[in-house]
């Protein structure tokens, strides 16, 4: 099946990792409601079952995606179940805050794992399949920071920096078979991710910290899902929460 530039989701198998909450949670539904079968992914099992329950013929598969065994395990089992898989959404991830001379390379490295190897051996595994399919979408979820010089962010923001440009890779050397790669950068999201993102004892000085910091009005989650079926239908090479987050982040 030979696939363009643009994809009609209907009928299509779609892998949603990080599904248990968040924008991979919305995600889910939103692909469910425009037609397409979803795998729905995340370690938490009783999260995915009360998700899939609620969505028509999907498949709840729980899966650490930093454990690469498990990543492989998990792709064999959503292939055999549904005999194909024509989109792949890597979205699980966790943030890390923390400044270049607090950062601790053992938690690096975890975030490392899952925000940028796991993604990439998890495109390793459905590319030979999706050739066979004639084509199919991988759409990788960034982050602004990754365009941005943000103070306590810069190992996170690198591993995301370093998933797009992955993606860009992948997306020239792919083309040809059918497959299109893209990369979708969310904004600030009203999710749990903040809550979950691990923390360094950050020495409060910037003015980010002072008393009249307002923080920046966050997205939904439904939003984000948004842009990520828009990046599946369109093909598009990267996708953007905002406009001006196309501009060169000078600060």
């Amino acid at each position: 099946m030979a696939y363009n530039k643009t994809m009609d989701i209907k009928g299509k198998v779609a892998i949603v990792t990080g599904a248990s909450s968040g924008i991979g949670h919305e995600t889910a539904k939103l692909l469910t409601r425009e037609g397409a079968k979803v795998a729905v992914v995340a370690r938490s099992k009783d999260k995915l079952t009360e998700l899939s329950n609620e969505l028509t013929d999907s498949f709840s598969r729980p899966a650490d995606m930093t454990k690469l065994d498990q990543i492989q395990e998990m792709i064999g089992d959503v292939h055999r179940h549904y005999g194909q898989i024509d989109v792949l959404i890597n979205n699980a991830g966790q943030g890390y805050d923390a400044s270049i001379e607090q950062t601790d390379i053992e938690t690096l490295r975890h975030v490392f794992d899952l925000d940028l190897v796991g993604p990439l051996f998890a495109m390793q595994q459905v590319i030979p399949i999706m050739k066979a399919r004639g084509g199919g979408s991988i759409i990788n979820i960034s982050s602004g920071t990754a365009l941005m010089n943000l103070p306590n962010m810069g190992g996170y923001a690198a591993i995301k920096a370093a998933l797009a440009h992955l993606s860009m890779t992948a997306r020239e050397e792919l083309k040809e078979y059918g497959i299109i790669v893209s990369v979708v950068y969310p904004y600030i999201t009203n999710t749990d991710f903040e809550k979950n993102t691990i923390k360094a004892q950050l020495k409060k000085t910037g003015p980010e910290y002072g008393g009249d910091y307002v923080p920046p009005k966050a997205d939904t989650p439904e939003f984000i899902a948004k842009k990520i079926v828009e990046s599946i239908k369109s093909g598009d090479k990267e996708i953007f929460a905002h406009r001006w987050m196309k501009q060169p982040y000078n600060g």
